[in-house]
């Protein structure tokens, strides 16, 4: 049954791929994320449910993640947000995508968007679309990490590749440790928006 699900979803994830627009995995730049997304804000999650849509090949299964907008930093998503994304788990069914990121009721999050509703995961480089907004356990200052908790210390190393000893967002062990403040991560996306439109 599980097989069937996986080749389902490849299956699904063509039809999407015909559909969606400048869907990528490559780890984009700072200025890609900013430039790309059509909406970016800060949120928590308040409600992640899953359904299957479709019939016959074309069933797959759907998830609606809603967030409660904190904060509008590019576009306006209203006070309210629903993403909708390819994949979940209805019963004991489950479809997955992946690198797909995994949402749950209390995520704060400041997110990327683009293509909600026609792109099969409508965030700007998938996962690299998603920055946690955690608070940082010695300082209390709320930080940003990437989608696997990992903290983001240099916006000049997004998108860059990978050195021996980094991680997947290009950062350092020592960078790692000085983890960009969600307040600074912000201001950045909003002067990199008016460098974009002087």
């Amino acid at each position: 049954m599980k097989t069937f699900f996986r080749f389902l979803l490849l299956l699904c994830t063509c039809a999407f791929l015909e559909t969606a627009t400048a869907t990528t995995v490559i780890p984009p730049s700072f200025e890609e994320l900013v430039v790309q997304a059509e909406l970016i804000f800060q949120g928590t999650v308040t409600d992640v449910k899953s359904q299957w849509v479709g019939e016959g090949g074309q069933r797959h299964i759907v998830s609606y993640v809603t967030m409660q907008v904190e904060e509008a930093i590019k576009g306006n998503p209203g006070a309210t947000y629903t993403l909708q994304m390819l994949g979940g788990t209805v019963g004991e069914d489950t479809m997955e995508v992946t690198d797909t990121p995994k949402f749950k009721v209390g995520d704060r999050d400041i997110l990327c968007v683009e293509h909600n509703g026609t792109q099969f995961i409508p965030l700007v480089g998938i996962m690299h679309g998603r920055f946690r907004v955690d608070r940082d356990k010695a300082t209390g200052v709320e930080v940003v990490k990437n989608d696997k908790g990992v903290p983001v210390g240099d916006l000049a190393q997004l998108g860059r590749n990978k050195a021996p000893g980094e991680d997947e967002r290009g950062n350092s062990a020592a960078a790692a440790g000085n983890a960009l403040r969600a307040a600074d991560f912000k201001a950045a996306v909003r002067a990199r928006l008016g460098a974009n439109n002087p």
